[in-house]
């Protein structure tokens, strides 16, 4: 997707850069920064929300490289100088996890702000049937968490699997948006109330998603390499 280029190779890397030396410390250090790159995304994402590109828009402000985020090597150059630097590894800025992936950013930026906004205006509301709160709240941590096991795949370089995840991510935000415009919600004007908030951004997802799953099968069309196949 274009403008989603992961910040870091993805599939063998880590073997190739031998043992990481971090401790405890080192690690919640690395996923703090992390956490703070979605709520960067959530600050730049309502900012541009009445902009009609704004997926676009917050990937160039999250500065994502504009090139393909499938493309082996990802962004950390394969020069001399970082040949002699893979000795000292690691320089922090190196690191790749699964948290650094753009997609993973934009999916976790989106889908937390949706929960933690549903949960606090069901916790609020009166005559709410419990039902109809823990079924929308089921269904967005849901698609989230088959998002995040369809990132996985991406890393790993398994755009099949991938595709087969992200479908499944797209039928539960589909019963999410039956849960939303069903008969029973339109009675319910705390659930009337967030599915304003709600569609625009499930738009998104859907958007993004679908994306993903256009240059996955873009991915498994491309003819092989003779070269690779000749290894």
């Amino acid at each position: 997707m274009s403008n989603f280029n992961s910040d870091g190779p993805s599939g063998n890397e880590w073997d190739e850069r031998g043992d990481l030396a971090w401790n405890e410390f080192d690690w919640e250090r690395y996923l703090r920064e992390q956490d703070e790159s979605i709520g960067r995304y959530q600050k730049f994402y309502e900012a541009a929300l009445d902009t009609p590109d704004r997926i676009d828009a917050v990937a160039a402000q999250m500065g994502w490289s504009l090139e393909d985020w499938t493309e082996e090597g990802g962004e950390i150059p394969d020069s001399d100088d970082d040949e002699e630097e893979d000795e000292d590894f690691p320089d922090k800025g190196d690191v790749y996890t699964l948290h650094k992936n753009p997609i993973f950013i934009a999916t976790k930026a989106i889908t937390q702000a949706m929960q933690l906004t549903w949960t606090q205006t069901a916790g609020q509301a009166q005559n709410l049937p419990a039902p109809v709160s823990l079924s929308l709240l089921t269904a967005l941590h849901r698609g989230e968490d088959q998002a995040i096991q369809a990132i996985h795949a991406l890393d790993f370089g398994d755009y099949a699997m991938a595709i087969s995840l992200f479908k499944r991510a797209l039928n539960v935000l589909n019963s999410t948006f039956a849960l939303l415009n069903s008969d029973e919600s339109g009675r319910q004007p705390t659930v009337v109330a967030f599915r304003a908030y709600a569609l625009p951004r499930l738009f998104d997802l859907r958007e993004i998603w679908l994306r993903v799953i256009n240059e996955c099968r873009e991915e498994l069309d491309r003819p092989a390499d003779p070269e690779e196949d000749e290894e």
